[in-house]
């Protein structure tokens, strides 16, 4: 099946590992362009040529950090003069620190919000001139199921991610006339290094092993396993191509069934 992906330029922030890594590899097996960023350098490097072996990919490899207004604008900038355009952004970031109410200070509610909210903002508001130049594109969030289930131990990211799905709902509708998409993907437990901080913190929480831990939240899970890395990435890859022309404005759960909710 063609997704009509080959030549578009894509934009994946925090792609050096995890479900940002796997969401670059697989929009470059579809034959687009992809500007990778993260933070460390010598990981970003490396996740670049693996892309760019696998697949004979065009990559660009930008370190850079999304809580930063000026890295952010020198990703687009640079993405832009390699490629002429942006077609696809796909926000990621790293999940804000673990810890119950109490835990939590003004400090660390700041850097959550300028980690999960205001790096989407303003990854947005760079792209948007370039899309609509280019007569559309798509933009898509990757959150959590923390947006429809608060996770215990989880206040930060209960709290913060809310406000991306209210603001993507929101621009798809601002958006549409510029045939602009907006849409989420929510991860549930998948297994990534993300995942085991948050086992290991649940571990010391009620006194079992890794592997314990593990099982009981495999347990929860109607499909009886965690998700990996790719099985988030074909959904963005998926909602990033036309096939998926029709779709905007939906948040899309990737998490085997572990969602009670309805809605």
């Amino acid at each position: 099946m063609d997704l009509g992906l080959r030549g578009k330029v894509a934009i994946v922030a925090a792609s050096s590992r995890g479900m940002g890594r796997a969401t670059a590899m697989g929009l470059a097996a579809e034959g687009a362009r992809v500007t990778m960023l993260a933070r460390t350098g010598a990981d970003l490097d490396k996740a670049a040529a693996e892309v760019r072996e696998k697949h004979r990919a065009e990559v660009l490899a930008i370190p850079a950090d999304v809580t930063k207004s000026d890295d952010i604008r020198r990703v687009v900038r640079e993405t832009v003069a390699r490629w002429g355009t942006v077609n696809i952004l796909v926000n990621n970031a790293g999940g804000p620190t673990p810890g119950v109410f109490d835990d939590v200070d003004d400090a660390k509610w700041q850097s959550a919000f300028e980690l999960n909210l205001l790096s989407t903002v303003r990854l947005v508001r760079e792209v948007l001139p370039h899309m609509r130049k280019a007569g559309g594109g798509v933009i898509i969030n990757l959150q959590s199921t923390s947006v429809k289930m608060p996770i215990d131990s989880l206040i930060l990211s209960s709290a913060i991610r809310p406000g991306v799905i209210g603001l993507a709902k929101s621009l798809s509708r601002e958006l549409g006339k510029d045939n602009i998409r907006v849409n989420n993907v929510l991860p549930g437990i998948i297994m990534t290094d993300r995942q085991r901080q948050i086992l290991a913190v649940w571990s010391q929480k009620m006194g079992k092993s890794f592997d314990e831990t593990k099982r009981l939240r495999e347990a929860e899970i109607p499909l009886g396993r965690m998700g990996d890395p790719e099985d988030v990435a074909n959904m963005i890859v998926f909602l990033a191509s036309d096939r998926a022309k029709y779709v905007t404005g939906v948040t899309v759960q990737v998490d085997g069934g572990l969602v009670r909710s309805m809605m």
